[in-house]
């Protein structure tokens, strides 16, 4: 049985989904505010990725990791590490909540899930599938120090792929 981490930063809490997390996923996925994740896309939909993100963890020994605010106790969004057929690599990606924005969250998150992937995971290398247009992620992966990799594959061609630097 794949035992699902719970990892910690100085401000958060990244632990396992449950279903308690569903009403504010659903939200998420059926609002604009996902048009960069695919969305917004219907209660069904929403559903199978909310329930992919979960699985990753039985099939592939990792998955999404939601965040908890140490000190508030809110959940302020997901980090987390997908592969399979819809992935040609290991991909690092994230989403805060509406209104948890400008905190530094994500990247405090994306950094702590990347330390996790190549240190205890073991990964070698490590991409994130960014939507041209979304500047905002754009620019924390830059923050994090990865890097457009032209010639990496992608299924997506509004995409670019930014790849992380290994430790």
């Amino acid at each position: 049985m794949t035992v699902i981490p719970t990892l910690e930063t100085e401000r958060l809490c990244l632990r396992p989904m449950t279903i308690e997390d569903w009403p504010a996923y659903e939200q998420l996925m059926q609002s604009e505010r996902s048009h960069f994740m695919g969305g917004p896309t219907p209660k069904h939909v929403t559903w199978g990725i909310f329930s992919h993100d979960i699985a990753h963890w039985t099939l592939f020994g990792h998955g999404a990791l939601m965040l908890d605010d140490k000190t508030t106790g809110e959940t302020v969004g997901q980090v987390g590490l997908n592969h399979g057929p819809l992935f040609p690599e290991h991909e690092l990606g994230w989403f805060l909540y509406d209104g948890f924005e400008g905190h530094g969250y994500a990247l405090e998150a994306a950094l702590r899930m990347r330390k996790w992937a190549f240190e205890e995971f073991g990964l070698k290398t490590l991409v994130s599938y960014i939507d041209q247009k979304n500047l905002r992620s754009r620019k924390l992966a830059e923050r994090m120090g990865a890097a457009i990799d032209p010639d990496a594959p992608c299924n997506d061609p509004d995409d670019l792929v930014y790849r992380h630097p290994a430790p």
